[in-house]
């Protein structure tokens, strides 16, 4: 997942946007320093914002999304990904000195695990690496079958979602990793999904974690457990033609909802596609920023949600709000970076279409240009578009904008920041 895979923090897909949703406390922006690390003197990274917050998150998204659109990502690149892993399989947000093994006082966190196993199962030739990883992931299961962001806090819905696509992604079924108590990674799932005894127009709307025991729709977790129930990650099968209308939860006297992860993911499905279908201004998802007065448009979830959307075959739902992505995503991808590109890239290739004339913009080449650059004669992603897809027009956008971090809760407590474009746990529904 967002920095969703917003500008961000993550779940922050993006800058997990999209993202963030993190759970606590108010939630304020963070600025990063002038004199930040960048691109420049972190060999192989993508992007030139300081990486503290969401380095292995938005490093992962990139090489997934390069994957997934037929590239090969250089070889610094997978490399300083590699070098990020601690000695027991977890991954923290960024390691500025990898050369030095982690410690008690590392915050390795589920979700940079998790995107980090997502992109080295795809690329293949990981096996060690992710089966350490997804060994860490099952040893910080938490009692009730979910997970937290950091080893110890309850679970959330985003953080128990990215897992889930994790353990698919490297062969898993999570509907067989249980906690100690037998609850499986599901039974922590849809334990967040409002059911039939909430409001009508909120049925099947996940929330982050419970708000003074009570679940309240999220926008974002929802998107996340529309993926996850299907038992997806980030990159999906590219849609076919056929289509099938999300169906919302069948409440035919029935006060809990439902127990099976397809039916629930479709019931987040059909939420969100309610949701976004309320905008005036094209369907799309939106989030209220701090200190803002009224929510704006929120890319990285929107771009989740259609990953989830097509995932689920719900084609034509999903087609809605990806052309309203590529009629409005441009400025906020140019600023966001590199996680923002990769989000609309997995966005596109899951919805069925060419990320590289996404509204007349080659995704894949401006993700490829806030990369490492690829040695002479090896095989890269900054090679020419093939002949039948168009050229883009050029475009000088880097990834070097601003990057915020959302989520006061987890940058306080534990000194990291969630990335994914825009998972902030007031994000509207």
């Amino acid at each position: 997942m967002a920095p969703s895979l917003a500008v961000h923090a993550r779940r922050g897909a993006a800058a997990l946007a999209t993202a963030a949703v993190l759970s606590g406390g108010a939630m304020a922006p963070v600025a990063f320093a002038a004199d930040s690390p960048s691109s420049a003197t972190v060999p192989g990274l993508f992007g030139s914002a300081d990486p503290k917050y969401d380095g292995v998150f938005r490093q992962s998204l990139a090489l997934l999304a390069q994957h997934t659109a037929g590239v090969t990502p250089v070889k610094p690149a997978v490399e300083w990904l590699t070098a990020q892993q601690c000695a027991d399989g977890g991954f923290t947000a960024y390691r500025a000195d990898a050369g030095k093994p982690c410690d008690p006082k590392t915050p390795l966190d589920t979700n940079a695990t998790s995107a980090a196993v997502q992109a080295l199962a795809a690329l293949g030739g990981h096996g060690p690496a992710v089966t350490k990883a997804v060994g860490w992931l099952k040893s910080v299961q938490n009692e009730d079958g979910g997970w937290s962001y950091n080893p110890g806090g309850p679970s959330d819905a985003n953080s128990t979602s990215i897992v889930i696509g994790a353990l698919t992604a490297a062969g898993e079924d999570a509907a067989k990793v249980t906690s100690k108590k037998g609850r499986s990674a599901y039974d922590g799932l849809l334990a967040f999904q409002l059911g039939c005894d909430a409001a009508e127009a909120d049925r099947g709307a996940s929330a982050f974690q419970p708000d003074k025991g009570k679940l309240v729709a999220n926008a974002d977790a929802t998107a996340a457990l529309a993926l996850a129930g299907l038992g997806k990650g980030y990159a999906v099968a590219s849609a076919g033609k056929d289509n099938t209308d999300p169906k919302p939860l069948s409440c035919n006297g029935d006060e809990a909802g439902t127990s099976d992860p397809k039916a629930a993911a479709g019931a987040a499905a059909a939420y969100l596609a309610q949701t976004m279908g309320k905008e005036q201004d094209g369907p799309h998802l939106t989030a209220l920023a701090p200190g803002a007065d009224k929510p704006a448009p929120d890319y990285g979830n929107t771009a989740e949600t259609v990953i989830a959307l097509a995932a689920g075959g719900h084609r034509d739902a999903a087609e809605k709000p990806l052309k309203w992505l590529e009629q409005n995503s441009a400025a906020w991808a140019k600023q966001a970076g590199p996680a923002a590109y990769a989000q609309l890239v997995l966005a596109a290739h899951a919805a069925g279409a060419n990320p590289r004339d996404f509204g007349g913009a080659d995704l894949v080449g401006q993700l490829a240009a806030t990369g490492p650059k690829a040695d002479a004669g090896s095989p890269s992603a900054s090679e020419e578009p093939k002949k039948e897809e168009k050229k883009e027009k050029k475009d000088s956008g880097s990834g070097s904008g601003t990057w915020w971090v959302v989520g006061a809760f987890f940058v306080a407590s534990v000194g990291v920041g969630f990335l994914l474009s825009g998972r902030k746990k007031k994000n509207q529904p």
